[in-house]
């Protein structure tokens, strides 16, 4: 099986290498492509000083956009499995052999390292608990299935699933959106409980109450719009 890691790096000049080297300490079943989307620090210079494997968007796509152009990646260079592992250094990779290992038994589509099996580790802040809870809660409503980590950029698909994203995927935070539409299409998906890291450097993307109001609106627009779409992968 072939597995591919996709790095999505805007600004994460003071992570990058912490991630990558964690990667190939603890995940070394893996490839990984870094995207670096259209960076204004140091990311660019560091991974190819570094050697590190890069593409470099001409443009600022978001993480969407970004996320994206790693499943185009992986389905053109023949991929069975890709996994989101965000630049920031919250995601462990120590734990993507048994995520992939787990999808290969439960015959899943997408695999998720859930915080909140467990509740070990960092928890994430009280107001966005909430708002993971809301999905949770929402994204039950809609397809009966629960999802205790909905917001987790932590996930591994199949090639079923990978050629579905590469082919179409949200544009801003698109993690429940992408969730609902693998559950609404007779998709299968399973959690695995994973221990993350808070930021060490960088910016969040949701920083401001504007942006947290925004998320909110917008995801749960886009997750009722990805239900009503339906249909097959």
């Amino acid at each position: 099986m072939k597995k591919l890691i996709i790095i999505p790096a805007y600004n994460e000049s003071e992570n990058i290498v912490k991630t990558v080297e964690s990667i190939r300490e603890k995940a070394p079943g893996f490839d990984y492509i870094i995207v670096n989307d259209c960076s204004r620090d140091a990311t660019r210079e560091i991974c190819e000083s570094r050697g590190y494997p890069i593409l470099n968007l001409p443009l600022n796509l978001g993480i969407g956009g970004a996320v994206q152009t790693g499943y185009l990646y992986a389905v053109e260079n023949g991929y069975d499995m890709a996994v989101q592992v965000d630049g920031d250094g919250q995601h462990d990779p120590a734990y993507l052999e048994k995520m992939a290992a787990y999808m290969e038994e439960q015959k899943l589509d997408m695999v998720i390292g859930s915080r909140f099996i467990e509740k070990k580790g960092f928890q994430s802040s009280g107001m966005r608990r909430i708002g993971i809870r809301f999905f949770t809660v929402l994204i039950r409503i809609l397809t009966g299935a629960v999802i205790t980590d909905p917001t987790s950029g932590l996930r591994l698909v199949n090639r079923r699933i990978m050629e579905n994203f590469a082919a179409d995927y949200p544009k801003d935070y698109p993690e429940p959106e992408t969730v609902v539409r693998v559950l609404g299409k007779s998709g299968r998906v399973g959690e695995l409980p994973v221990i993350m890291k808070e930021r060490e450097g960088g910016v969040s993307s949701i920083s401001s109450v504007k942006k947290s109001v925004y998320y909110m609106i917008k995801v749960s627009i886009a997750i009722v719009i990805e239900k009503i779409r339906g249909g097959r992968l």
